[in-house]
């Protein structure tokens, strides 16, 4: 295998490493419910990689809802998150995406270092429930940061804590938001999923599963040294 050309790979966790989008939709769905709208699948990709208080004001926008003080907000808040913590609670190893654990094991082979950047404030609590949290050097979550995606503050504070140049880091991304704040930090960007809805993306994979990890990380060593913005097909 020729030599990579970046140093650090960083994941968002909900959606790329673990299937957790579909607990946070179940949960935002039950709130619209209580209050009286329906919150379909199209409206929640807006709120995929941003914060929950941002993904709030998104939700009550879509049903219309605009009479809310700042404590009715944190009190719906809290509820979706409550619910959202039932549903993680069902996660098992199990849960990881295919594919995921096998490439990121392979990375760190190749001497690549590791991150997780999630707006999520479970992260911990989910990396704990599927067991991987020794395939990351450093976890950058909601807890501490002050500016959710697409702000590039979460990329850039795990470039630093690795050590590692923002213009030789990986980003791999499931939500426009994610791909965005990436982009504005420097970095190369792998969208995870629609290449319409990610666009911005330097390449674009349906899956992990959709190449062979060595391959994949050769075609990352050659794009990061052409500077070029192949996409595979998928």
């Amino acid at each position: 295998m020729r030599a990579l050309s970046f140093e650090a790979a960083i994941f968002d966790l909900d959606g790329v490493i673990v299937d957790t989008a579909k607990f946070h939709y179940l949960a935002w769905k039950r709130l619209a419910g209580e209050l009286g709208f329906v919150f379909s699948e199209q409206a929640n990709e807006q709120l995929k990689g941003v914060s929950r208080m941002e993904s709030l004001e998104l939700l009550l926008r879509d049903g219309g809802i605009t009479e809310v003080t700042p404590e009715q907000k944190e009190s719906l808040a809290s509820r979706k998150n409550e619910w959202y913590k039932e549903y993680l609670a069902t996660l098992t190893p199990a849960d990881v995406l295919p594919g995921v654990a096998d490439f990121i094991g392979l990375l760190r082979s190749q001497g690549v270092r590791t991150a997780i950047a999630s707006a999520s404030q479970n992260a911990p609590l989910i990396l704990e429930k599927v067991n991987i949290r020794p395939l990351f050097d450093v976890v950058v979550d909601g807890n501490s940061i002050a500016r959710a995606k697409p702000d590039p503050e979460e990329f850039l504070q795990a470039a630093r804590l690795l050590g590692a140049d923002p213009a030789r880091c990986y980003v791999f991304e499931d939500a426009a938001a994610g791909v965005e704040g990436a982009v504005r930090a420097g970095m190369r960007v792998v969208g995870i999923g629609d290449r319409a809805l990610l666009a911005r993306a330097h390449l674009t994979l349906t899956s992990f599963e959709q190449l062979e990890p060595v391959f994949l990380l050769s075609h990352l060593g050659v794009a990061g040294q052409a500077g070029g913005g192949d996409r595979p097909n998928g």
